[in-house]
């Protein structure tokens, strides 16, 4: 758990970590942890190979991912003002699916 205190708020970040998540993948699934960590990582690989194929995602009761364009653009320094040019790129965007934020 993190948290930063900044003009009188506090945010607090909990961060779940791979082997936690793991964990709570075999507890779940009734799984070994080893097999669960392959699960995971099977996941995570396809994950990455079809984000890279642009392709779009859609995990019911999670949300959706898609690849879209983020065009070039400049941008300003605020510290000392200079100009730079920033390159356009692909992004990974997550939409939350409506069962996931009725739950927050």
């Amino acid at each position: 758990m993190y948290s930063i205190s900044k003009v009188g708020l506090t945010l607090i970040f909990i961060i779940m970590t791979k082997k936690e998540l793991v964990n709570a993948i075999a507890t779940d699934a009734g799984l070994s942890i080893k097999d669960s960590g392959k699960a995971l990582n099977s996941f995570v690989t396809a994950f990455g190979k079809a984000m890279k194929k642009g392709h779009r995602i859609q995990l019911p009761g999670l949300g959706t991912f898609n690849v879209t364009k983020r065009s070039a653009r400049v941008v300003r320094n605020p510290r000392t003002g200079a100009k730079l040019n920033v390159p356009a790129k692909k992004v990974v965007k997550f939409k939350a699916a409506p069962a996931l934020n009725k739950g927050l």
